[in-house]
């Protein structure tokens, strides 16, 4: 009887969510919608990303990032967000940690708030509705500079 390991995967390849030493990237969601927080962590999560906490607003993102620092790879953030907006976190979480890696979730049409956002800071960003494949491309081109 061919047990499973005597047969190789040619489909097999390395998730893009684990680092070159064999750990997760670990991810923070901050994000107002339940909905696009799940969407997201599912994408991350399906490429072994590892969603270690989400916020609802930016002043709950900027608490939990600095309580994750310096254990967190990456943070996607939405910029329309009530308490405290996307871009007023943009700036705090930078002022805390000059090299945070923040990638801002956008609606289309709001193309002028995501260009201040990118000379903020901000190292790239994703378009509303999600696209697995852009999100997971656009992370990876953060995470691998």
């Amino acid at each position: 009887m061919i047990a499973k390991s005597d047969i190789p995967n040619i489909n097999e390849k390395t998730a893009e969510g684990i680092k070159p030493e064999g750990v997760p990237y670990k991810v923070l969601i901050i994000d107002d919608s339940m909905f696009i927080a799940k969407q997201l962590g599912q994408i991350f999560s399906s490429e072994g990303y590892e969603v270690v906490d989400t916020a609802a607003d930016g002043a709950q993102g900027i608490e939990k990032y600095k309580a994750l620092h310096p254990n967190i790879d990456l943070v996607t953030m939405d910029i329309t967000m009530p308490v405290m907006d996307g871009v007023s976190a943009l700036e705090k979480i930078l002022e805390f940690d000059k090299q945070a890696n923040i990638i801002m979730v956008s609606a289309l049409g709001k193309e002028d708030v995501v260009k201040k956002c990118l000379l903020l800071g901000a190292k790239s960003y994703i378009v509303k509705p999600l696209d697995r494949k852009k999100v997971l491309e656009r992370v990876a081109s953060v995470l691998k500079r």
